[in-house]
């Protein structure tokens, strides 16, 4: 089948086409608005009201007939905001199933999008709305009804291009462009595999002993991002202070974020071209650990789910293994004898080295839990799909998909990530 991948790039409109940019954005976040608020007044009638795909459509066309700004939206770009809603709107039950069956989980009806909330226009099907032209070796990003900018085109692109995202930060402007490749990887025969364990104090433990720390890209921009933070709470909102302000915030935000994907891509790059033939990680339940409120930041801040994607993809891509295996007890789990520590026992976040009364084994904690996982990971490869309800595994060969690509762009490529 393939995979589908992501790939972004900086474009530079001209005031005119930024102008027209903004103005597309702000009428989706209306639109979007706009059905929702029908969809709410249906919903509170009760419920014999029934909310479908039908009547949401009727409330597309009844808000573009109250206003006809919300024609200057490409087709299809309306219909991608019609599904975005749908989307939350599903999200919205399922959630309130999960309820029903005992799931400690927040319902959360869908909200109104502020305009600080949306900031994207999509493009869903390469059928002429956009293109790559080229003038004097000059790289140009044709958008209907937008017009033409600069892209550059730092990399290329391979398969076929399937759908293209305009994405404002910060003032400035990126495309996003997904594409299919036909091309099934060659599977690497799985002669060494590796467990991981994701933690803290160790961003990452193999099992083969072998562990890397993540800088705290947070703690060293924690002082400005709580400066503009105070000096947004002080401006007047509506205001064009308090948006300039706002501005420099997420600006601070995106460096962050910059530093942290630069960092997990290179080092997702670096394993699996470390030798490694398949890969074994923890299914982690990142919102409930978000409710230790003391670990919480640190834990968002980790993006281990972040990461975990990136080896997914990339494993993927060449060809390799990737399971993913319960968390229960891998830390408290010896993995020599197998046993696991009780209740009175049990390691605590403050003791970093594992110890096992059963058998005497010694050892760092966040290696004994890889070993644990990679055993798990073992077992979850050997079973047939019947019975492979404790791993799921991501076979190779079938697609997968990913937001955006590698932009390298805050940290040197000197500074990749070392084992140690």
């Amino acid at each position: 089948m393939g995979s589908l991948k992501a790939y972004r790039f900086r474009i530079y409109p001209d005031a005119k086409r930024q102008k027209e940019i903004n103005q597309r954005i702000i009428l989706a976040q209306r639109l979007y608005n706009k059905i929702l608020e029908r969809v709410k007044e249906e919903y509170r009638k009760g419920e014999k009201s029934k909310v479908n795909m039908a009547t949401f459509n009727k409330y597309m066309q009844e808000s573009i007939n109250e206003d006809k700004d919300f024609l200057k939206l490409y087709s299809q770009t309306r219909q991608e905001v019609f599904m975005r809603l749908i989307k939350a709107y599903a999200n919205f039950f399922r959630r309130v199933k999960e309820k029903k069956h005992g799931k400690n989980t927040k319902v959360g009806f869908p909200r109104f999008k502020s305009i600080d909330r949306y900031y994207s226009i999509v493009y869903p099907q390469d059928n002429g709305s956009f293109s790559i032209e080229k003038e004097r070796k000059t790289d140009l990003l044709r958008v209907s009804r937008i017009g033409r900018m600069k892209i550059d085109m730092h990399r290329q692109m391979e398969g076929t291009v399937k759908t293209l995202t305009i994405k404002k930060e910060c003032r400035k402007y990126y495309a996003i462009f997904t594409a299919t490749n036909g091309n099934n990887p060659t599977e690497v025969n799985d002669i060494n595999p590796v467990g991981i364990d994701m933690g803290l104090n160790n961003f990452v433990a193999l099992s083969d002993g072998k562990t890397i720390q993540k800088p705290k890209f947070f703690k060293q921009k924690e002082k400005r991002i709580a400066k503009w933070q105070r000096i947004v709470a002080r401006r007047k909102k509506g205001s064009k202070r308090r948006q300039t302000a706002k501005e420099k915030l997420q600006k601070e935000w995106n460096n962050v974020t910059n530093q942290s994907n630069d960092f997990m891509h290179k080092l997702s790059d670096k394993l699996v071209n470390e030798g490694y033939t398949s890969f074994a990680v923890e299914s982690l339940n990142i919102q409930n650990m978000e409710k230790n409120h003391r670990l919480a930041q640190s834990i968002q801040n980790a993006s281990w789910n972040r990461f975990i994607s990136m080896l997914s993809y990339k494993a993927e891509s060449a060809g390799m293994g990737f399971v993913t295996v319960p968390a229960k007890d891998t830390t408290q789990e010896c993995n020599r004898c197998g046993s696991v520590k009780k209740d009175k026992d049990k390691l605590t976040l403050e003791d970093r080295i594992y110890n096992c009364s059963a058998c005497g084994l010694t050892m760092d904690r966040d290696v004994n839990a890889s070993m644990n996982i990679l055993k798990r990971g073992r077992a979850g490869l050997a079973r047939t799909n019947a019975q492979g309800d404790i791993c799921l595994y991501h076979s190779t060969g079938r697609a997968s998909s990913v937001e955006e690509l590698r932009t390298y762009s805050a940290v040197p490529t000197e500074e990749a990530p070392t084992f140690r």
